[in-house]
């Protein structure tokens, strides 16, 4: 399956952002799975349209009091959106008209070469107020499309617009089959040092250059004759220090590196423990279907005794309760432990992530568990599953035909899920199920 495309919205305060990132993503916004003990915050949302789906970045709100703070953080904002993001919204407010920050940050969004769709905001009759609209041609990126976000009016054209420019990025990025593995984490965590350990020499990324490609922080890193494709997330050390925006950024690159990842490696700090923040990262990669290795890096500089790998595990096990099936690996990216079973890892999962079970053999398994454990039945009627098949890789996706889906209850459906783990092993990757009804059987 292609890796979806990120699209980032960008514009001054009150224009609309949030109110057209809401619109777009519309009920979509509630992730599939209830992923305990992770918060999220509305940050990232898949959208679809007429059979294509996008991921879409809001680039947040700005606070500030002064015309210099504004400027400032929307070209902040921006960058982000650059670095990030395929295409980008640059939104902007027919009311109060072209203003002099929206110039500032539209020569920036030319300069990057990203392709960038003009949209007018609070347009509510496109008789009356075009003449208003025309004069954002004076931006200079474009033709402005006139929308209103609060009353969902000319979304399609946007969208269409939207599409045109993903399409012209997507033919660009040849098919490459190396194994793709994003490096994620809280920042400080080691994951540049874990990255220059594997590439052999310290290179430090210089890419505080305007419109440099998101490309810029993949590294190929060649092992046993394997070539892999590393994906770093650390990329940038923003010169601000908002902790707020500093995280969401965190965030926004974690998204872009997972989206084009096969498989992703968590990395947490064994002398910070497991946290909060390390939940929402690992969440994003859970959400996105993606094979899961958890790093536990700087092993060297804790104190152990016979127990401490255990308790440690455990803990992680805890916060992390999401992610059964990842992969825990201690390392220390400093000196180089055990990164070589790293690798040994990461193939063992890319295989895991691209396992395809024949229907039959999986059918087996399934009745088997249906024999072992009754399935839960409601006011006399009983579950039936009539068969399940295999529909997708990446992660392992599966089908079960069932009479009723009301009777499929999520406690069953993981207790399916275990049983055909324990047949097949799947270690690392997550799977997932989807439950339909044939009626006339």
């Amino acid at each position: 399956m292609k890796n979806k495309p990120i699209v980032a919205i960008v514009g001054r305060p009150n224009v609309g952002k949030s109110t057209l990132f809401n619109a777009l993503a519309g009920e979509r916004i509630s992730i599939v799975e209830d992923t305990p003990g992770v918060t999220r915050d509305r940050i990232y949302a898949d959208v679809e349209w007429l059979d294509n789906t996008f991921t879409m970045i809001d680039t947040g709100g700005i606070e500030p009091d002064t015309k210099d703070v504004i400027l400032s953080q929307m070209r902040e904002q921006a960058q982000i959106a650059i670095d990030t993001a395929d295409a980008i919204i640059f939104l902007t407010d027919v009311r109060q008209g072209l203003v002099d920050s929206d110039s500032k940050v539209a020569d920036m969004l030319r300069r990057s070469g990203k392709p960038v769709i003009l949209a007018v905001n609070k347009v509510d009759s496109f008789e009356k107020q075009m003449p208003d609209v025309y004069e954002f041609y004076n931006l200079g990126i474009g033709e402005p499309h006139p929308i209103s976000a609060a009353s969902k009016l000319g979304f399609g054209d946007l969208l269409e617009e939207v599409m045109k420019n993903l399409k012209t990025v997507e033919s660009e990025e040849e098919e490459d089959d190396r194994p793709k593995v994003a490096v994620i984490g809280k920042p400080n965590v080691g994951k540049s040092s874990l990255i220059n350990y594997l590439a052999g020499d310290n290179r430090v990324i210089v890419s505080d250059i305007a419109g440099t490609t998101r490309d810029a922080i993949d590294t190929d890193i060649r092992y046993n004759d394997r070539e892999y494709l590393f994906i770093d997330t650390a990329g940038l050390r923003r010169k601000n220090k908002i902790k707020e925006e500093l995280e969401r950024y965190s965030i926004f690159r974690a998204v872009a590196a997972v989206e084009r990842a096969d498989v992703v490696v968590l990395m947490i700090d064994a002398t910070e423990g497991v946290t909060e923040q390390d939940a929402k990262i690992a969440g994003i990669a859970h959400d996105r279907g993606k094979g899961m290795i958890i790093a536990v890096n700087k092993w060297d500089a804790l104190e152990k005794d016979d127990k401490t790998i255990y308790r440690f595990t455990e803990k992680v096990r805890e916060t992390l309760s999401f992610l059964p099936y990842a992969e825990i690996v201690f390392i220390s990216a400093q000196t180089g432990q055990r990164v070589a079973k790293l690798f040994e890892i990461i193939d063992v999962v890319m295989e895991n992530s691209t396992l395809r079970i024949q229907t039959g053999v999986l059918n087996e398994i399934i009745s088997e568990a249906t024999a072992l454990q009754q399935p839960p039945s409601d006011k006399g009627k009983r579950l039936r599953i009539y068969y399940t098949t295999q529909v997708s890789v990446k992660p392992p996706t599966f089908v079960i035909f069932v009479n009723n889906k009301e009777l499929m209850h999520f406690s069953y459906l993981r207790y399916l899920e275990n049983r055909v783990r324990e047949a097949f092993g799947f270690s690392g990757t997550p799977l997932r199920f989807f439950v339909r009804e044939r009626k006339n059987q």
